[in-house]
């Protein structure tokens, strides 16, 4: 496992990269994120991990400027799920699927240089797969009940 790097955030709201030995930037810390560095953010004062602080603070940004990633009918539907019984199994629905949408999309890449009709096939078809599990995982979760076929499949 690669080390994570740590990065002091200082009570005059400074980002000090412990790896470089220099304060940094939120533009900074969004090259890391997008470059697949593992960090931390770390709290001076308190020690308290703000690394989920500090992407929302970047992804705030990215929202604000140029075209939004999130329609504001996509947001209230998500925060319609903060404090709900389904907030924990839905928070995994949507990371699993962000993890299978970034492995589908490195695969095609890996892919392209095959036959690209046959590789978008089979990218397709497994992608279709791969999204009617992951519906079936959230909906048995969920506590809704599946159909005959699907509960034998299960079993």
């Amino acid at each position: 496992m690669p080390n994570v790097r740590v990065i002091k955030k200082y009570p005059n709201r400074r980002l000090y990269d412990t790896e470089l030995s220099r304060y940094i930037t939120l533009s900074d810390v969004r090259d890391l994120v997008m470059r697949g560095v593992p960090f931390r953010v770390q709290d001076t004062a308190t020690d308290a991990d703000l690394t989920r602080t500090i992407l929302l603070q970047i992804m705030l940004e990215e929202e604000s400027g140029g075209r939004p990633l999130f329609s504001a009918n996509m947001l209230a539907q998500i925060i319609r799920f903060y404090g709900g019984t389904l907030q924990g199994l839905f928070a995994r629905y949507l990371e699993d699927s962000l993890d299978l949408f970034a492995n589908q999309q490195q695969q095609m890449q890996q892919a392209w240089g095959e036959n690209p009709v046959e590789s978008l096939a089979r990218a397709t078809q497994r992608n279709v797969e791969l999204w009617a599990d992951l519906q079936k995982d959230f909906l048995r979760a969920a506590g809704f009940p599946l159909g005959a076929k699907d509960k034998g499949q299960a079993d």
